[in-house]
């Protein structure tokens, strides 16, 4: 399956994004989805997943309360809602796509998106 992120930009803290995977391919629904982010000099952190039909949701604990995952599977697309976004907020987020694993994880996925950048201003 091949993932393409979008919607990343500039926003001042306080506000909101929506970022948007779409996916190629027609098993897409069978795929946990997830998505993680990088900031300058730091690893890669989990931020969300969800399962394959969209019931199930975790988050880390710094965006919980804040951030939203969900899915269309008739469109292939996962999105991620981000509410009241800090500076710290500020990364390059990453969808990913697992067969198997519903977790948090980087190595088990087995898909990447390219990333999109997330800049939050002060």
């Amino acid at each position: 399956v091949q993932l393409q992120a979008s919607g990343g930009g500039l926003v001042q803290a306080g506000g909101s994004l929506r970022l948007s995977c779409a996916a190629s391919g027609r098993t897409f629904s069978s795929y946990f989805m997830g998505w993680f982010r990088q900031a300058p000099g730091k690893e890669r952190e989990f931020v969300a997943c969800i399962s394959w039909s969209g019931g199930s949701s975790y988050y880390a604990d710094s965006v919980k309360g804040r951030f939203t995952i969900s899915r269309d599977n008739a469109k292939n697309t996962v999105y991620l809602q981000m509410n009241s976004l800090k500076p710290e907020d500020t990364a390059v987020y990453y969808c990913a796509a697992s067969s198997a694993y519903y977790g948090s994880n980087d190595r088990n996925y087995d898909y990447w998106g390219q990333g999109t950048q997330v800049t939050v201003s002060s």
